[in-house]
């Protein structure tokens, strides 16, 4: 979840954000007003901070964003700021979403495993791009949300799956794309060891209250890590007993 607040990305103050409130709005009832939203959020938030992956540019305009938010904040879905979609948990910055989905380079034949589905749609993004996609929900009411609202537009309900992420999905493993929707405070071993080699993992790291950062992880065809900082974010933290004792 993200927030643009002056040139950093912030998703613990939605105060902030809902100044902006109605400019990108939509009606749930009309397409049309949904489109044009879509297209007014992909050029005036997303293309504007430079997203440029044709791909990710495509999803993003065609994608019912609306659909995955409460009916209540229908009309707030392309708005520059995160929305609550219950749990505690909240739909993601669309800025965020398109630049967490860049960073991966999805291609259509990719493997993809999200961790955090919340309301499904950032898997609903990389759907668009490779039908390969696996999203794992720890809040087992989120996940049985998601599932049907993700099988309305094709994606397998089977591969919406309740469980703890930071320990990945072994039994799917490699992956060509690891994304990572909540903040744990360091790199959760098994994603990396789910990597293939080649592949890329996007997620934030760092402190529940204290700074955060974007980084990408790339792991090379020898086995050699590189990371790289991104930008500064706040997100949610990521859960899970795994996660709590740092995966031992």
């Amino acid at each position: 979840m993200a927030v643009i607040v002056r040139n950093a990305i912030w998703a613990g103050s939605l105060a902030g954000g809902l100044l902006f409130a109605g400019a990108f709005g939509c009606a749930r009832g009309g397409a049309e007003d949904a489109a044009e939203g879509r297209r007014l959020m992909v050029e005036q938030q997303i293309i504007a901070r430079g997203v440029k992956d044709h791909r990710v540019l495509d999803a993003m305009r065609s994608v019912p964003r609306q659909l995955f938010v409460p009916e209540s904040l229908a009309a707030e879905a392309h708005g520059d700021y995160p929305l609550p979609i219950g749990h505690g948990q909240t739909i993601s910055q669309p800025y965020i979403v398109a630049l967490m989905t860049e960073l991966l380079r999805v291609q259509p034949d990719h493997k993809i495993l999200e961790i955090g589905t919340g309301s499904g749609y950032q898997a609903a993004i990389l759907a668009h791009i490779t039908s390969n996609v696996f999203t794992i929900e720890i809040v087992k009411e989120l996940a049985d949300e998601a599932r049907p609202r993700l099988a309305k537009l094709g994606f397998p309900p089977e591969r919406v799956i309740c469980g703890d992420g930071y320990l990945g999905l072994p039994d799917e493993a490699p992956f060509d794309g690891i994304i990572v929707t909540a903040a744990p405070d360091h790199i959760p071993k098994p994603l990396v060891e789910q990597l293939k080699p080649g592949g890329r993992l996007v997620l934030p790291v760092g402190e529940v209250f204290g700074h955060q950062e974007l980084k990408l992880i790339e792991k090379r065809h020898d086995g050699r890590l590189e990371e790289s900082n991104i930008i500064p974010v706040r997100f949610v933290p990521l859960t899970g007993k795994a996660a709590e004792r740092g995966g031992r």
